[in-house]
């Protein structure tokens, strides 16, 4: 089992830079693949990024791709999100999940059994 807390968010200016960090209980973090999911208000949450178990395979929703970045560090047990040109659009509160299926594609939210509590992220126009 793993549990996630994140941190990071907060209120930014449109254009502003936020990094997201989700640390992790457990010796088996490595073991599990990481996502980043958003949820902003009526909205349903959906996909913002996710990598692999070791990070060399990542990917990223399209509406985020050249502005955020996911890494991890499995020496620290921590998965970060890189925002940079942050848009009023990208309002929302943002969660860390752990996924320890080997099969399926880690866009898919039923791929992830463990979550965070979430960090809100403000974007001001």
């Amino acid at each position: 089992q793993v549990q996630l807390v994140e941190s990071g968010g907060g209120l930014v200016q449109a254009g502003g830079s936020l990094r997201l960090s989700c640390a992790a209980s457990g010796r088996t973090f490595r073991t599990y693949a990481m996502g980043w999911f958003r949820q902003a208000p009526g909205k349903e949450r959906e996909f913002v990024a996710a990598t692999t178990w070791s990070g060399t395979n990542t990917y990223h929703a399209d509406s985020v791709k050249g502005r955020f970045t996911i890494s991890r560090d499995n020496a620290k047990n921590t998965v970060y999100l890189q925002m940079n040109s942050l848009k009023p659009e990208d309002t929302a509160v943002y969660y860390c999940a752990a996924s320890g299926t080997l099969m399926g594609s880690l866009t898919n939210i039923r791929m992830y059994g463990y979550w965070g509590q979430g960090t809100q992220v403000t974007v001001s126009s």
